[in-house]
């Protein structure tokens, strides 16, 4: 579902890509569809392509994670003497060093496609840019809206999780595993981490789009119908509670701290190029690299599919798979027109016993 390669000439033209509507909205030719993963017969070929291949299942964004993952255990996380104890000092630098990192990340996408607009609308699916005047938003404004429930809300609950997970494994409470002894079991775990988030995001996205919680909850994620990087994090606090609670797998399956801050890593950071709005990030004037948004944008925009976008096909399963084309966009819009008339002849069952 990733897409890098020469866009093909000196000039970015993203029609090549893609068609644009009459609103400026822009959507791309190919359509979304699942990995070589769950299917029969086996592909065992397209398997291997796809897992060890650019891009693919390893490269480019969950060797990103890991990589950064692993540099922040090796060289800027304390010690396992320091984190056995409970103390402002360590914590507090946890929580530094970790909105540093999201304000590198996440600003770094921001910066060339929102602030310097170095592509322009050019792979942008929608036309217009983040709200202002919007009283959806904090100040009325999306992307200071985004910002604040990210470093006020998301942040810290990450750093809760990391700093609790940590002292455990400084403790011996929870099970402890070392690269050094069982290396084929680790990077195993490494390995499955990312599918495990796949399918941990999709059973706590469809919890809370439950009606109640969604109303009490998720709604404010979803205020961002046009989203950008920095809505990836912006979240309820109890949202950013159920998000990262997927690393408390590793307090049951023996793992190392380094599977900890890579599975961290990567809930944390993800959200940045999920949200990006743009299919592409043009870095030259012939080459750009896919964000992998498109699925999740169409999540924003429709609300009720794609509720996970990995590779586990668990949308395509449950019948809530949005895979882009005119057949899908159907599909939406007749289970919303029904639901609109249960809701309206039920309105109206009410005013009769009223009367």
């Amino acid at each position: 579902m990733h897409d890098f390669g020469q866009l093909g000439g000196n000039t970015m033209d993203d029609t090549l890509y893609g068609t644009r509507d009459k609103r400026g909205d822009w959507k791309p030719n190919k359509l979304l569809k699942y990995p070589p993963v769950f299917v029969w017969p086996a592909q065992p070929m397209a398997f291997l392509k796809w897992f060890f291949g650019y891009p693919g299942y390893l490269m480019p964004w969950n060797t990103v994670y890991a990589i950064v993952g692993t540099l922040l255990w090796l060289y800027a996380t304390p010690s396992m003497e320091t984190m056995k104890t409970f103390a402002p000092g360590w914590i507090a630098y946890l929580l530094l060093r970790n909105a540093a990192l999201v304000f590198l990340f996440f600003g770094a996408f921001h910066l060339r496609l929102y602030m310097q607009k170095k592509q322009g609308t050019t792979f942008k699916y929608n036309a217009k840019w983040p709200s202002t005047g919007n009283s959806a938003f904090l100040f009325g404004n999306q992307t200071v809206d985004n910002v604040i429930w990210t470093f006020a809300s998301a942040v810290p609950i990450w750093t809760a999780f990391e700093v609790l997970t940590l002292w455990a494994f400084a403790n011996g409470i929870i099970p402890y595993v070392d690269f050094a002894e069982h290396p084929v079991y680790c990077v195993a775990i490494m390995l499955l981490i990312p599918a495990f988030r796949d399918l941990h995001f999709y059973l706590v996205h469809r919890l809370i789009h439950w009606p109640p919680l969604y109303h009490a909850v998720h709604k404010l994620h979803h205020n961002n119908v046009n989203p950008g990087p920095w809505s990836g994090l912006a979240m309820h606090p109890i949202e950013h509670l159920l998000y990262f609670s997927g690393v408390l797998i590793h307090w049951i399956v023996p793992s190392s701290p380094i599977h900890v801050l890579f599975h961290l890593t990567h809930t944390a950071l993800a959200p940045a190029p999920g949200h990006a709005g743009f299919d592409k990030i043009v870095i030259a004037d012939d080459t750009a690299i896919d964000t992998h948004a498109y699925d999740h944008y169409l999540h924003h925009k429709f609300f009720e599919c794609n509720y996970a976008d990995g590779v586990i096909p668990l949308d395509k399963w449950f019948g809530t798979f949005h895979d882009g084309s005119k057949e899908a966009e159907d599909r939406m819009n007749k289970r919303f027109m029904e639901r609109a008339k249960k809701y309206a002849d039920k309105q109206a069952r009410r005013s009769g016993s009223a009367n």
